[in-house]
This record gives C-alpha cells, structure tokens and sequence, in this order.
C-alpha cells in the first residue's frame, strides 16, 4: 500500500493511494498514519480494504506521510561514492546522528534557508520507517519490524554541520530540514530497498543520479544496528544516506539560494518538489 497523509499543516487526515492513483480516505479506519496504526497487523486490516469503495479525497496538500515520529536517525557518509567525494573514508561502523523531529515538513513544502546560512545543502535519501518496537534484533529479524519505506531530503547546513563547534545535528534540525513522503510506501511493494534508483535535481539540473546498491550498511544491518543502542518505536524513521552528487561535494562548491527549486524521487517511492526560501 502507499499510505499517505493530506490536509493543512497540522489536520491531516490519513489516506491511501488506490490503483487508479486516487487518494482515498482511511479516517474511518484508522486516526492517523502513526503508532499502531503501522503496526503488521493494523497493515494487514488495511492491505485488506476495498480502496475503490472508500471516499476519495480532492488534495491540495500532502503532508508528512507518518506522524508522531519520536526519532529521525540519520547515517552519515553510507554510500562508498559519497564518501569518496567528500575525501572521507567508508566507516568502520554506520555514523550516527539525529534530525530534530521539528524539521519535519511535507514533500513539496517549501524549504526555508535559516538566517545566516551559506551552504544549505540537498541529499536525496532512503527512509526506512518502523513498524513496531524493536530491541536487541538480529538482521535475520530485522524486517519484521520494518512498516515500510519512504522518500527523504535530508537538507543540511554545512557550515553549521562541520565548521563550527560540536556535533552535526544542528546542521540537520533546522525548521523544514526534513521534507518525507509523498507515501509510505509498505515493504511488501519493495523487492529490494538495496538495489532502488534515486536522483535529484536543482532548478532541472541533474546533481545526484544514484542507487542503493552503493549504500555501505544495508536496512537489515541499519535496524538491527540501531536496536543494540536504543529501542525503535513504531513511526521513527532511519533516513540510510545519500549517493553522490551533493553540493558540498562539488568543484566549485554549490549551495542553495532563496528561489531554487529542488526536484528528488526514488524508484517506487514517489517524487517531492520544494522552493528554497528565505527566513522571515
């Protein structure tokens, strides 16, 4: 199922995507795009619904396709292409480092570029969502709490990330640094989340074209990695990294400007759009 979530800012309701590609409401069956609602049996109620028969909804909003996220971990430097264009090394285990959940914006919301910022940069990415609690899982085990996938831009400030003191967070959390969705895109319509398609564009120019065959540490690994050091809930998103071609990478450098149009999809997982704007 692709599971999606529409309406103003803050009154979203949950909805799916039929066949047809029309939105469908699941209110009556569900609160919300959150908690148990994402649970394998509450997937499986669903998965069981006749979509064509339920209300369908007219969109003017997606917003963020799961809600009540109380983590959103990010790995850093996961993909071996990405790192080499950094000059960095593969690391010897995945880096780790969290997103604000209050950077959490819809798909094609604008993305605003904080006061003071140089290098706000872009990074199409994997976002795996959980299911249900996991701790102290095996890989073997690891997919089972897995709910599904989605799209994430993992915007950063590089200026605020690496060159000035402390840790990388602060480069990541900034109000809308962390546009997801258009679906949750539930792991049975995903063969294989290590050999998916990906690419971003800049004002129509192609900056990364990807896939996750390049990622170092897979999704099993990632979730089982995890839960040795802190428990998952269901609704908390692992955004895997990014392949090649992010601004901070190039010859000359490039980063974002108010006005800039940021175009990113992954095979399967739908596509956003944001304008870059400037603080207020």
């Amino acid at each position: 199922m692709k599971l999606m979530r529409v309406g103003p800012a803050g009154q979203e309701k949950p909805a799916a995507l039929d066949s047809d590609g029309k939105v469908r409401d699941l209110s009556g069956h569900v609160p919300d795009i959150a908690g148990a609602a994402i649970s394998p049996e509450n997937l499986a109620k669903l998965a069981a619904l006749d979509l064509k028969s339920l209300p369908e909804l007219q969109v003017d909003r997606i917003g963020p396709c799961v809600a009540g996220t109380g983590k959103f971990i990010c790995i850093g430097l996961n993909y071996s292409d990405h790192a080499a264009e950094t000059g960095a090394t593969v690391p010897p285990e995945p880096i780790i480092f969290m997103k604000a959940t209050s950077a959490i914006v819809g798909p094609n919301d604008d993305v605003v570029i904080p006061r003071g910022s140089e290098k706000t940069d872009w990074e199409v990415e994997l976002g795996v969502v959980i299911g249900k609690t996991a701790k102290y899982v095996s890989e073997d085990e690891a997919m089972d709490y897995v709910a599904g996938y989605c799209l994430t831009n993992d915007v950063s400030e590089r200026a605020y990330q690496s060159e000035r003191a402390g840790q990388w967070t602060k480069g990541k959390s900034c109000d809308t640094f962390g546009p997801i969705g258009p679906w949750l895109v539930t792991k049975d319509e995903v063969a294989d989340p290590q050999n998916l398609a990906m690419w971003l564009t800049v004002n129509g120019q192609k900056m990364q074209n990807g896939s996750t065959k390049t990622m170092v540490y897979g999704v099993r690994h990632l979730v089982s990695y995890l839960s040795q050091f802190m428990s998952l809930h269901p609704g908390d998103i692992i955004s895997t990294g990014t392949p090649p071609g992010v601004g901070l990478g190039m010859k000359p450098q490039r980063f974002l400007k108010p006005g800039d149009v940021v175009e990113l999809g992954i095979e399967g997982l739908g596509t956003q759009k944001q304008t870059f704007v400037a603080d207020r």
